[in-house]
């Protein structure tokens, strides 16, 4: 048996310490969990990297005291240079005559999001009804009223004239409004192609660079064995446009930190309608050092009309969380004051990925 690919096949991240409570070995998916190789990290105390006073280090030395199995549920796990993620532990020896513990890690938010990313979906349906009543009873009338005002700036003197600028001005915000509202009624299955992430990353980096990211330091930390994904490229380059612009309007004039970055995640799966599930390892996450998202919002601010900006629509993430969702996908977030990480997880290209799954006909 090969158990090495069976090590490798684990899907929750696990570790193997040794005596000193060094870290020997690390399977694939905890290399991703943890964004470190096995060579960066063998040979490491892991107090080093969960602190030494964390209920990680705590629970290990438990174990350690009574030879038995033992489990914490509901640990916030904290980590070099991560933020800290909510999970179950499970620390064991290997054997019962040698000191070598495995420790595996349960990441209980990504289920929790996971039920989120369906209830949004859900908003987003309530949306597209919305759409066509908004388009088809506001814009033509709307269109009246621009064009009555621009007739009756043409008879009056300049002080009366800004009273009619302001109401063309009003309503065409208005129609913008609802040109992005009316985007929610485009309920075409996105094409399925393979796309390679990193391709719309660098389109969607290039075109922030030259415009609302000028401040802004881009760190990009990229996996170039990763296999490309299934989609449409187009709402996927929209999709990263706009994370990459609220991550770059979120961060300082100066000192301004975005980090795009790709990794194979393997071991989570999306229960699709009809029993079906499909895998979502490939993972890209965009990160800010900006002031974070605010507390009363968080947990809704995929929902439509959530916004954080004084002159937000709250439609950008409502319309991010519908393509991820038409995609198959997943997106999180997570935040705190000084930074924040949004995280999509995608599936692979394969030659049955031509098919639509059922998520994505005529879903919205």
């Amino acid at each position: 048996m090969d158990y090495e690919m069976l090590w490798n096949a684990i899907p929750q991240p696990a570790i193997v310490l040794d005596a000193q409570d060094c870290i020997l070995d690390l399977n694939a998916s905890a290399q991703s969990f943890l964004s470190m190789s096995v060579g960066q990290a063998r040979g490491r105390p892991i107090a080093r990297h969960a602190g030494e006073t964390s209920l990680l280090v705590e629970l290990v030395e438990q174990v350690r005291r009574g030879n038995a199995s033992l489990a914490q549920y509901n640990i916030d796990l904290h980590w070099t240079e991560q933020p800290p993620r909510l999970c179950d532990l499970h620390a064991s020896p290997l054997h019962d005559d040698s000191d070598t513990i495995l420790l595996v890690i349960y990441p209980r938010a990504i289920a929790e999001k996971m039920g989120r990313t369906l209830s949004h979906r859900s908003a987003a349906r309530s949306v597209v009804g919305m759409a066509s009543m908004l388009a088809h009873e506001i814009k033509n009338p709307l269109a009246g009223i621009s064009g009555a005002a621009q007739l009756l700036a043409m008879s009056l003197s300049d002080q009366d004239r800004e009273l009619t600028d302001l109401i063309r001005e009003e309503a065409e915000r208005i129609g913008k409004l609802l040109e992005r509202v009316e985007q929610f009624g485009d309920i075409r299955p996105a094409s399925r192609k393979p796309v390679n992430v990193h391709d719309i990353l660098n389109r969607a980096k290039l075109s922030a660079q030259s415009g609302f990211a000028k401040h802004v330091r881009f760190m990009e930390e990229f996996d170039p064995s990763l296999p490309p994904t299934a989609g449409d490229a187009d709402q996927l380059m929209q999709v990263l446009l706009n994370l990459i612009k609220n991550a770059a309007e979120a961060t300082p004039k100066v000192g301004g930190i975005v980090t795009l970055r790709t990794s194979y995640r393997p071991g989570v799966k999306l229960a699709m309608p009809g029993g079906k599930r499909e895998s979502l390892p490939l993972q890209i996450t965009i990160s800010d050092n900006g002031h974070g998202v605010p507390e009363e919002i968080k947990r809704d601010i995929f929902e439509p009309f959530v916004s954080s900006k004084a002159t937000g629509s709250g439609l950008g993430l409502a319309l991010v969380s519908k393509i991820i969702a038409d995609h198959g996908g997943v997106i999180e977030c997570e935040s705190d004051p000084g930074w924040t990480t949004f995280r999509l997880l995608l599936p692979v290209w394969s030659e049955k990925a031509e098919a639509q799954p059922e998520s994505m006909k005529g879903a919205a």
